[in-house]
């Protein structure tokens, strides 16, 4: 017997979920320095054990609330963004989870707000409290963000006055904007592409991986894809001028949305327009944006040297393990070659991304928001550099114009994947946090099966 599911009952499992999420970061979170707490202690380990649980139930409840939508009567697309907002609830005061990143904006855009350049120097030359909470892989980096980003950050960091608490909640408040826009975008880019609004945002705005990684985590890939969506659904709404300038807007957050310009020419296209005026206009829209956002940030033209600012040396990209395994066999073999391996494969993803998005374009250029979907994803998937966070470049999109159920469904079991992937730390994990981090999900299954009997039990007594 199929376990009893109504909306009700996914929006509180899903907020038990956060709710278990944001008291585990208490302890077990990417926490201010001064409150790390030590890796072994009691506290710490209840914490991680915490956060995987809330993972568990989170998941769960998103894959039960999929039924319901895929069900005889779906929930409205309403009703899913009052599910969104309860579920993202817990996490609005909640540490940050996953990842340092938003220590490195907010001294980003202290350095800006000081005119350093950021595209010269690391978080290191700013020095001081906000500059140690940075990983340290970071400190001598350059921003590798556009302009647009570097003025919100900049502008926070004159409202707080570099006060951490006040920064960490802004820049949750910035990437909540981006998560909003993303769920005003998705109903209009699912009707436009033929698809139905409610799955597009059960997949696009309610998975797990928003929550952990836009909300939770706060990263700018939120403002960015809330920018591309609507800039999307601008053009799609015969607006196209404005498309290109919000798009523009969505690359100078981070530069892989400059694609989106390809699909804004695009249904121009389809709607009529020459392409070569289509070209132009986009074209001349992106250039004045460009301009005039650099010119308001004050970080000049850095952020086009910046755009290769290196990747972490032990990232999971697939190039990048190619790379180093390659390194290590021609190292073990005495070849001089060894130091070129990592260089040489990504080099060769470029190439591999380049020649995979031309196929796409050429194939579904009449499904431009799809096209640009799979675009953003082979982005991602072959890059030199890859987070969890980042598949929702293209998880975004698809969900909104996928052509059927099974690709779906593909996407959907990758973000259930994926959301299990980091620690809460945002740190490397080790055995003794593996063990915890699995102690934490096996025990949310085991109480997702106990619910599951129990609501059998009843239903059970009155058949027999």
């Amino acid at each position: 017997m199929a376990f009893p599911v109504d909306l009700r009952r996914c929006q509180i499992l899903g907020l038990a979920g956060t709710a278990s999420l944001a008291l585990g970061g208490e302890t077990a979170g990417a926490l201010p320095v001064r409150e790390l707490l030590a890796p072994a202690s009691a506290q710490r380990a209840l914490g991680l054990v915490g956060v995987y649980f809330g993972v568990v139930l989170l998941i769960a409840a998103w894959l039960l609330l999929g039924r319901l939508v895929r069900g005889s009567e779906p929930p409205t697309p309403r009703s899913l963004l009052l599910v969104l907002g309860v579920w993202a609830a817990p996490l609005l005061l909640a540490p940050p989870l996953f990842s340092r990143d938003v220590y490195s904006y907010l001294a980003q855009g202290a350095m800006v707000d000081a005119h350093m350049d950021v595209y010269a120097h690391g978080p290191a030359q700013l020095g001081g409290p906000l500059a140690d909470e940075v990983a340290p892989v970071w400190q001598n980096t350059a921003a590798p963000y556009g302009p647009a980003f570097l003025a919100v950050a900049s502008a926070l960091s004159g409202l707080t006055r570099g006060e951490l608490p006040a920064g960490l909640f802004g820049m949750r408040l910035v990437a909540l904007l981006g998560v909003a826009l993303m769920a005003a975008a998705l109903p209009r880019l699912a009707r436009h592409s033929g698809a139905d609004p409610a799955a597009a945002l059960w997949l696009g705005a309610l998975n797990p991986l928003v929550l952990l990684h836009l909300v939770a985590g706060a990263h700018n890939d939120a403002i960015m894809l809330g920018l591309l969506g609507v800039g999307l659904a601008a053009a799609l709404g015969r607006w196209p001028v404005l498309g290109a300038v919000l798009v523009t807007l969505a690359a100078l957050v981070k530069a892989p949305a400059a694609l989106g310009l390809l699909a804004v020419v695009a249904v121009q296209a389809r709607a009529g327009r020459h392409p070569l005026r289509a070209v132009l206009t986009t074209t001349a829209a992106a250039a004045a944006t460009t301009v005039v956002a650099t010119a308001v940030a004050g970080t000049g033209y850095g952020w086009i040297r910046a755009l290769d600012t290196p990747v972490s040396p032990h990232n999971w990209a697939l190039t990048s393990l190619l790379g180093r395994a390659t390194g290590a066999l021609l190292d073990h073999l005495g070849s001089d070659l060894a130091p070129l391996a990592v260089p040489a494969w990504h080099l060769l993803g470029l190439a591999v991304t380049a020649a995979a998005v031309l196929f796409i374009w050429l194939r579904l250029r009449l499904r431009p928001v799809y096209a640009l979907g799979l675009s953003l994803l082979t982005v991602a998937v072959f890059g030199p550099a890859i987070r969890p966070w980042y598949v929702l470049w293209g998880l975004f999109l698809i969900a909104a114009a996928a052509p059927n159920t099974s690709v779906r469904h593909r996407v959907a079991a990758l973000a259930g994947v994926l959301a299990l992937a980091v620690l809460p730390s945002g740190g490397p994990a080790d055995t003794g946090q593996l063990v915890l981090a699995v102690s934490g999900g096996v025990l949310g299954v085991v109480v997702l099966w106990q619910a599951h009997q129990a609501a059998q039990a009843p239903a059970l007594g009155r058949t027999a």
